[in-house]
């Protein structure tokens, strides 16, 4: 009798043995994933580059490993992610800035005894402040030789950087670089990757890239970057069918999606932005309205212009705010600085985690002869940016007070 009782309480332990047994694991799996954390879980789509980056302020000896990890499609929302209680009320605070060449060393040899002088303490203050501090780098980070263009030619320029120049933008606090325009192939695909190796070593990441979409989280709140230029190789602004594409998968993601756009004629005679193709050099720089209204139609919150080396106008689209260009933000002994060239300006924005824009303003900066950003006390840039907009855009003008807010209806 007893080995009868003994045979059937066998089964009986072991299928307890293989309850309790995975009741433990399944608890230790949820203590791995909940130490999982700073990740935002993104899937690649349609064969979409995606990147999922945390936004601190690091020095380069600080910078830790970046964590990526994947979800099904079957489990990726379909919508804008829900707004979760813990991130509601919180702010976002982006700035944005200009054409940024720190001078050059080809072919001769155009860089200050002190790169630290590049940018004063007194523009550095006020960079601090941002969660976002974006720009767009005209020029190349690396030490290779050979130029791909002929410099011979008029109005062809070759840049090139040493890459020590990345340590001095990581202390300045620039989380991204724009690099998707007409100078981030000038030393070919070799210089081109050494600049992206060189910015991501110091934690700033790389925008523009072909089919990417940039995922980061800021204050707990998930945020999809996405750059464009009137190139192929990068994402094209001309290819407004994929871009809206790409807008609407960034919005699936991300609460806040911000749209980087190199694009328009250059030089004191483009001040003007008009809704047609613009053409400089032969070359089709896409139509600046048309792209920046049609991925605001499509779900982004935000267009930032660069390109034309002039400040341009802005306008409020379905109460999203577009800046056409920010003009000129660092030219070492490079870029011109006659005229309306010389200013420039810190786009200060902030929004709130649903994508809506809180409050902005201008912070007018002025550039030195050599290319060097100064705060300008006589705010010659906000006068010069109200009469583009009253220009370009009568039917409905923004404000500028005499603070540089942007005053929001």
């Amino acid at each position: 009798m007893a080995n009868q009782w003994l045979v059937r309480l066998l089964p009986l332990g072991f299928i307890s043995a293989c309850l309790f047994l995975g009741i433990n694991r399944g608890s230790n799996i949820r203590q791995e994933n909940n130490q999982a954390n700073n990740v935002i879980t993104v899937t690649p789509v349609n064969n979409f580059i995606q990147e999922s980056e945390t936004i601190k302020k690091l020095s380069a000896s600080e910078i830790q490993p970046e964590i990526k990890t994947e979800i099904q499609p079957d489990t990726k929302p379909d919508t804008k992610p829900e707004i979760q209680p813990d991130i509601q009320g919180k702010t976002i605070t982006i700035q944005a800035v200009g054409d940024v060449i720190p001078g050059t060393n080809y072919p001769d040899y155009r860089l200050p005894s002190d790169k630290n002088q590049l940018i004063p303490k007194s523009v550095r203050a006020y960079l601090q402040r941002a969660d976002i501090l974006l720009g767009n780098f005209e020029s190349t980070l690396t030490k290779y030789r050979g130029t791909t263009k002929d410099i011979n030619r008029e109005k062809v320029f070759a840049f090139r950087s040493p890459p020590s120049y990345a340590k001095l933008f990581a202390d300045v606090g620039f989380d991204v670089f724009h690099i998707a325009n007409n100078h981030a192939f000038d030393f070919g695909e070799v210089g081109f990757q050494d600049t992206v190796k060189n910015l991501n070593a110091v934690n700033i990441k790389t925008l523009g890239h072909k089919n990417q979409i940039l995922y980061l989280r800021v204050n707990d709140v998930p945020i999809a970057m996405i750059g464009f230029a009137p190139y192929e190789f990068y994402n094209s602004i001309q290819d407004i069918e994929t871009a809206i594409a790409l807008v609407s998968e960034a919005r699936k993601n991300a609460n806040i999606v911000i749209i980087s756009m190199h694009a328009g004629a250059e030089g004191t005679k483009a001040l003007r932005v008009k809704n047609k193709t613009e053409y400089f050099s032969g070359e089709n720089r896409g139509n600046s309205i048309l792209f920046a209204r049609s991925v605001i139609d499509a779900g982004a919150d935000i267009v930032l212009g660069h390109g034309p080396h002039v400040p341009r106008a802005m306008e409020i689209y379905k109460g999203k705010l577009i800046a056409y260009s920010l003009g000129n933000f660092l030219g070492y002994r490079t870029l011109s600085t006659r005229a309306e060239a010389g200013y420039s300006m810190i786009l200060e924005v902030k929004m709130n985690s649903e994508g809506q824009l809180v409050s902005s303003k201008i912070i007018p900066v002025h550039l030195s002869r050599n290319g060097i950003p100064f705060i300008d006390q006589r705010f010659r840039t906000v006068g010069l940016l109200r009469n583009l907009i009253n220009s370009d855009f009568p039917d409905k003008p923004i404000k500028i007070n005499s603070q540089g807010e942007i005053l929001i209806n």
